[in-house]
C-alpha cells in the first residue's frame, strides 16, 4: 500500500511540474502584430463548412507576454470558430506567447444564410481588453442555394443508393423529379451524390446557371434521357465543385463527372465551362443512328484529374471547344465510334503529377480478362476521328496518338491542324498511322510548331502573334470562335482567333 502511494504521489508530482511555466511573463501591452488585419474566408454556401483559414500572432518584444483573453466580439452566438494554439473554443484566457516568437490561430466557420440579416457576414477576434484592446476583423459571404441531396433510409440512417437498370448500385444519389429538370439562374444548384435524370426526361440548364457538385458527386443521363446545356456567349453554363474558396479554384477532382450512359440519347452541351472534375465528360453511348450523343460547341473543359473527355463508343460531333488539363488525357476517344472535332484546342499542361498517356488519345479497342484471366482484346469500329483546324499539344512529346488494333474498322482524317509530335526514340517510326508525311489521311499538318499561347499556367489557350497557325485554318462553316471573334476571312487554327497580348 505504502509503495502504490508513494507511486501516486511520483505521478502528481511529474503532473504539476509539466504544468508549471518555466518561463515569466508580462501583460500584453497592446503591441500584438498579426499576418494579416483581415481574415476573409471567401465565399461559402449557406450551411455548407468553410475551409481553414489561418493568421499568425506576434510578440515582437523581448520578454514572454500574456494575453489576458482572446475572444469573439459576437460571443458563444458568433458563426465562427477558433483554434488557439492548439485549443478550439470561441473564449481564451491567458495565453502565452515567448519573446520573439508567435501563436497560431485557425478560423473555421459554418453559416446558415436563413440566420443571418445580412449575407457578408462578420466578426472581430479581439486581443486582450481596456486600452490594450486590439482586433482583427473576420468577412464571410454567404449564398443561398438549391440544394439537392439523395435520400437516407429513416431507419439505418445509410445514404440511398441509385438503382439503375433495375439493379442496386453503389452510386450514392437519386433519380430528379420532374420539378428539378430545369437548372435556371436564380440560385446556384448545389448536388450531394448523383443526380440523375430519368429514362424519357430531359433535364435543362439555362444560361447562366452555376452548378455545383460536392466530393463523389456528379451528373447521370439515364438511357433514353438528355441534358441540354443551353448557356451563350454572355452567360456560360458553369460546373465546378461547391469549394468557393480561391484556395480551390484550381485544383482538381474535387466532383466525379458528368455520364452519359449507354443508351442516352441528343445531348447538347453550349457555351459551358466545367471544371476540377475526375472526369468532366464520360460519354458511353452511341445514340441513334442520325444524331449524335453528344453535340459540344463553345464550352471549356479544364483540370481534371483523370481526363477531359473520356468516350467510349460513341458519338461526339464538336466545335470551338478547348480541353486544357487532365492528369491522363485531355480527350480520350476509345472503342471505336464517330468523333467529328472543328477548330478545337487540346493542350494538356498538367503539372500535377507524370502524365503517361498524350492530349489525345484515339484507339478502337478495349481489354479485359476472361474467367480463365487471359487477356482477351476486342476490336471496335472507329467509323470517324475526324479533326480539322485543331491544335494538339501540352508538355508531353506525343500529344497526339492513334492507337490501331486490327480487326475493325479504322477511319480517320486529320487536316489542317498542328500537332506536338517528337518521337525522340523512334517508337512509331514503323506505324503507318503516324506517318503524318506519305499517308493521305493526314493533309496541312503542322508539326511542333510554336502555338503561342497566352499563358498555359492559367489555362489560358488563346494564341498570339507569333503562333504559326496564324491564317493556316480550311474555311469551316463555323465562322466564329469560341468568344464570338469573326474568322470568315484568315481563320487561325484552333478555338481562338489571334490577338496582340499586352
Amino acid at each position: 500500500m505504502r509503495t502504490f502511494l508513494a507511486f501516486l504521489l511520483f505521478l502528481v508530482l511529474i503532473v504539476v511540474s509539466s504544468c508549471r511555466k518555466d518561463f515569466s511573463t508580462i501583460p500584453s501591452f497592446g503591441k500584438l502584430e498579426f499576418s494579416k488585419d483581415t481574415v476573409f474566408l471567401d465565399t461559402i454556401f449557406t450551411n455548407i463548412g468553410s475551409a481553414t483559414y489561418n493568421l499568425k500572432v506576434y510578440n515582437r518584444g523581448n520578454k514572454a507576454i500574456t494575453i489576458p483573453k482572446i475572444s469573439l466580439e459576437n460571443g458563444t452566438s458568433s458563426n465562427y470558430r477558433l483554434n488557439v494554439d492548439g485549443i478550439p473554443g470561441k473564449e481564451f484566457f491567458n495565453i502565452d506567447i515567448l519573446a520573439k516568437d508567435s501563436i497560431y490561430i485557425f478560423v473555421e466557420t459554418t453559416i446558415d444564410i436563413n440566420n443571418v440579416t445580412n449575407p457578408l457576414y462578420t466578426d472581430r477576434i479581439l486581443f486582450d481588453n481596456g486600452n490594450n484592446q486590439q482586433d482583427v476583423d473576420l468577412v464571410t459571404l454567404v449564398k443561398d442555394a438549391h440544394f439537392i441531396f439523395p435520400g437516407r433510409n429513416p431507419i439505418s440512417m445509410k445514404i440511398d443508393s441509385l438503382t439503375i437498370d433495375g439493379q442496386p448500385t453503389t452510386i450514392k444519389g437519386r433519380f430528379l423529379t420532374d420539378a428539378e429538370l430545369t437548372f435556371s439562374t436564380t440560385k446556384p444548384t448545389v448536388i450531394y451524390g448523383y443526380a440523375a435524370v430519368p429514362e424519357n426526361k430531359i433535364l435543362t440548364i439555362n444560361a447562366g446557371a452555376k452548378v455545383h457538385f460536392h466530393d463523389n458527386s456528379g451528373l447521370i443521363i439515364d438511357k433514353n434521357a438528355s441534358l441540354k446545356v443551353n448557356g451563350n456567349l454572355n452567360e456560360k453554363v458553369v460546373f465546378e465543385g461547391d469549394r468557393l474558396e480561391n484556395s480551390f479554384s484550381k485544383i482538381p477532382g474535387q466532383w466525379g463527372t458528368i455520364w452519359m450512359r449507354a443508351g442516352s440519347k441528343d445531348n447538347e452541351i453550349h457555351h459551358a465551362q466545367i471544371k476540377n472534375g475526375v472526369i468532366g465528360i464520360l460519354v458511353d453511348s452511341l445514340g441513334s443512328g442520325t444524331s449524335p450523343t453528344l453535340r459540344l460547341s463553345n464550352t471549356e473543359i479544364y483540370n481534371h484529374s483523370n481526363f477531359g473527355i473520356l468516350a467510349r463508343e460513341t458519338n461526339i460531333e464538336a466545335h470551338n471547344v478547348v480541353i486544357g488539363s487532365a492528369g491522363q488525357a485531355s480527350l480520350a476517344a476509345t472503342v471505336g465510334g464517330s468523333y467529328n472535332f472543328t477548330h478545337s484546342t487540346f493542350a494538356n499542361f498538367w503539372n500535377n503529377g507524370i502524365r503517361q498517356l498524350p492530349a489525345v488519345l484515339v484507339n478502337n479497342f478495349f481489354v479485359y480478362e476472361n474467367s480463365s484471366g487471359q487477356e482477351i482484346i476486342e476490336t471496335r469500329d472507329l467509323k470517324a476521328a475526324n479533326f480539322t483546324n485543331c491544335i494538339f499539344d501540352g508538355n508531353n512529346n506525343i500529344e497526339f496518338l492513334l492507337d490501331k488494333v486490327e480487326g475493325s474498322l479504322f477511319n480517320y482524317n486529320i487536316r489542317n491542324c498542328m500537332i506536338s509530335f517528337i518521337d525522340s526514340n523512334n517508337s512509331f517510326a514503323g506505324n503507318a498511322e503516324m506517318n503524318f508525311t506519305n499517308n493521305p489521311n493526314y493533309q496541312n499538318i503542322i508539326l511542333n510548331g510554336l502555338a503561342d499561347f497566352r499563358n498555359t499556367q492559367n489555362e489560358d489557350f488563346i494564341i498570339g502573334e507569333n503562333s504559326v497557325g496564324i491564317n493556316k485554318a480550311i474555311s469551316s462553316s463555323f465562322p466564329f470562335d469560341i468568344l464570338g471573334v469573326s474568322r470568315t476571312n484568315s481563320p487561325d487554327i484552333g478555338a481562338y482567333q489571334h490577338i496582340i497580348f499586352d
